[in-house]
């Protein structure tokens, strides 16, 4: 159909901005007008506005004097009678040449409970999480805390479900585009069943529709009849909320076919307007399909969906956004560009921890200044824009506004099968690859057995979410063998005078594996036996040596 999907140029970049006045402030002196002039020829900056250029030329030549106390100095002058600009200070050419680039420094996360360090997670990672989120890490569950420059604090969380997923950094997100044909395909196939199509005729048309063999046409053909059998079949004019409930908390699943950026955007306006209303925390999953809300209370999701407005959209994203993870982290990367924070001076690097404490510092300096300061704009344009998708989920806002799409709410016992992923996602982690295939299977029977209780078979719905409730209890880890492991592997990652490699690779035997492991480490185990001895924890070392053992024994096998 030679359909393309649609490009995002990132558009009046602020910090970058600031990093292209200054260097052309190094190269010679300019009139503003001249200047603002030649930006605009660029089209990454022909919408630039007078107030957003002037505001960065006020940054950098110093007007905000409070920004002196956190280091950050003029970098030229602008004399507002001549209207000229250019370069400050004699070292003007080495720190532009020595800071520029628009490619972030980034590094791992430090996660520690206490002073104890368990392990590490990706800094992409650290910005999806809020006070209060479980997630998994070696196979056991931690309660996420705070985070301060490179180093989360957690506690942990020994027998309580993952509430975020894990974290795949390379996994592209599905396009607006994209997602929206998807959900044209679904209304397709919803309306061939709604008429009664046999099983033939509409295989036969996905076959000439999506050009896939055999298998992917079954496939795709059983996933969507289980889902219209089980419930409803979402598309791209109907929005379905799911309502279920399990053992510990409610859930309110939205089933927007729209992309991870579009539902990134609606679960945390939504979460947001519940929050509020309700006046308490709740927890949001999301993913390319949609997105859930979950709470130990009844959640109003679809009056929550209805209180959003498009022309209000932004300010409340804004009120969202403040103070979460992903805003820090993205201030600290404007700061960088900005050259607001000078990642290299007379020749010293400073690190990505202490770039991280500098920015929060003056994250709370500009935000006394003014709310609309340029490199905290620009924070926010980047979150908003770049990392979510505001314009579209303000489309979507408008369509539902004027009714083009409708919303519908229903009520489940189990996940239906489109929801099945979205809010399992994280409990999946907890469970080992062998029980995830066998816990799948007998979803699988269950969903079929609930569609045949709809259809007027045997059974009633309390067997059948009493059979779910029994599966999940068979499931979930040991906690006593749990915590104990857990335990193992924050001393192994304490332990002192060994290097870090050795200690990924102890932590990996600790978890389980017994192939791959570096020779080099293990032939150490034997060298340094005597220290390990006297100064490793008994459990510690036992364990230790067993797996060592077992990794010899498997290689002479």
């Amino acid at each position: 159909e030679r359909k393309i999907d649609k490009i995002h140029i990132p558009t009046n970049c602020l910090d970058v901005l600031a990093q292209q006045i200054y260097g052309i402030c190094i190269t010679e002196k300019m009139h503003v007008s001249e200047l603002l002039s030649m930006i605009r020829q660029s089209y990454c900056f022909n919408s630039l506005s007078n107030e957003d250029f002037y505001s960065v030329i006020s940054y950098l030549s110093g007007e905000h004097v409070a920004l002196e106390d956190r280091h950050v100095y003029a970098k030229i002058w602008y004399d507002t009678e001549t209207g000229m600009v250019g370069r400050k200070g004699k070292l003007a050419r080495v720190i532009y040449m020595t800071n520029i680039g628009t490619i972030p420094d980034s590094t791992g996360v430090t996660v520690k409970v206490g002073p104890e360090v368990i392990g590490m997670i990706d800094e992409a990672f650290l910005e999806r999480l809020k006070r209060g989120d479980i997630f998994v890490l070696g196979g056991s569950t931690y309660e996420f805390l705070f985070s301060r420059g490179t180093v989360a604090q957690v506690r942990a969380a020994v027998g309580r479900r993952p509430t975020v997923p894990s974290w795949f950094s390379e996994m592209l997100p599905l396009s607006f585009d994209l997602a929206n044909e998807i959900g044209r395909f679904r209304k397709l196939i919803r309306e061939k069943f709604e008429a009664k199509m046999s099983r033939k005729d509409v295989i036969d048309f996905i076959h000439s529709h999506l050009y896939v063999d055999e298998n992917a046409a079954n496939a795709i053909y059983e996933y969507l009849r289980e889902q219209y059998d089980f419930a409803l079949v979402p598309t791209d004019r109907e929005i379905i909320i799911e309502h279920y409930l399990d053992e510990e908390k409610k859930y309110a699943v939205f089933h927007t076919m729209f992309g991870r950026r579009v539902n990134d955007c609606l679960s945390r306006a939504v979460a947001f307007v519940v929050s509020k209303t309700q006046k308490r925390d709740v927890e949001i999953g999301v993913t390319d399909n949609g997105f859930y809300i979950a709470a130990k209370k009844n959640i109003p999701a679809a009056r929550a969906l209805s209180l959003l407005e498009s022309k209000r959209f932004d300010e409340l994203l804004n009120l969202a956004l403040d103070k979460t993870q992903v805003l820090n982290r993205r201030f600290r990367h404007c700061a960088g560009r900005s050259l607001m924070i000078l990642r290299t001076y007379k020749g010293h690097k400073k690190r990505v921890g202490k770039q991280q404490v500098s920015s929060m510092i003056l994250m709370a300096a500009v935000k006394r200044i003014s709310k609309d300061f340029p490199i905290l704009k620009e924070a926010r344009r980047e979150v908003l824009e770049d990392l979510m998708d505001i314009e579209s989920t303000k489309r979507i806002i408008r369509m539902i506004e004027n009714n083009s799409i409708a919303v519908k709410s229903i009520d489940t016992t189990i996940p239906s099968p489109f929801a099945f992923n979205l809010v399992l996602q994280g409990h999946l982690d907890m469970i080992r690859m062998e029980d995830r295939i066998e816990f799948l299977k007998r979803m699988h029977k269950l969903v079929l057995a609930k569609i045949s209780l709809e259809q007027g078979k045997k059974g009633t719905d309390e067997d059948t979410k009493k059979v779910y409730a029994e599966i999940w209890k068979e499931l979930e880890p040991d906690t006593e063998y749990e915590s104990t492991k857990t335990r193992l592997i924050r001393q192994a990652w304490n332990l002192k005078r060994v290097p870090m490699f050795a200690k990924k690779e102890i932590v990996r035997m600790l978890e389980g594996e017994r192939t791959g492991i570096r020779k080099d480490v293990i032939e150490a185990m034997h060298h340094y036996k005597a220290d390990i001895e006297k100064n490793w924890p008994r459990d510690l070392r036992l364990a230790v040596f067993k797996a060592v053992k077992e990794v010899e024994a498997g290689e002479a096998v």
